[in-house]
């Protein structure tokens, strides 16, 4: 029994040791995500925060959120977009945009774009910051994860 025992204490710290081995460097991943030698690279957060004209119930309301997730798609898809969510609301957060550009001029270039900036129903809060090159595979690995509508 003291054998057995042994015997599988022994085959699962070699699992775990060999789950903690780096895996092997892909260069050519790196380079199309924009990856330093530390696999990160620089981006703009952006927090979006209740503007100080809400636009009412309504048809220009449905149509400035529809534009607003059109705008979203446009920059995810041109990949300058790798991140954007809702918040909670609190303190007035609303959501936030993570671009992959190198410097809050650009990033504000972007938000320009948005109906709900350009309407004044939210304004924007500027950072850099430098994170993981790994959150430009969000937009790919997304749309694998969203389960189709039943028919």
């Amino acid at each position: 029994m003291k054998k057995l025992c042994a015997a599988l204490i022994l085959a699962a710290l070699s699992g775990f040791a060999q789950a903690q081995t780096a895996p092997a460097y892909d260069a050519e991943l790196a380079k199309s995500l924009g990856a330093s030698e530390q696999g990160m690279r620089r981006y703009v957060f952006v927090i979006l925060r209740t503007g100080p004209n809400k636009v009412p119930a309504g048809k220009e309301r449905t149509e400035m959120f529809a534009g607003h997730m059109a705008n979203i798609q446009r920059l995810a898809d041109a990949g300058k977009l790798a991140y954007a969510g809702p918040l909670d609301g609190v303190d007035g957060a609303r959501g936030i945009f993570i671009f992959a550009v190198e410097n809050i001029d650009e990033a504000k270039a972007l938000v320009a774009t948005d109906p709900v900036i350009v309407k004044g129903e939210m304004v924007a809060e500027y950072h850099t910051h430098f994170g993981s090159a790994g959150l430009m595979m969000i937009n790919r690995i997304h749309p694998k994860i969203i389960k189709p509508a039943d028919k």
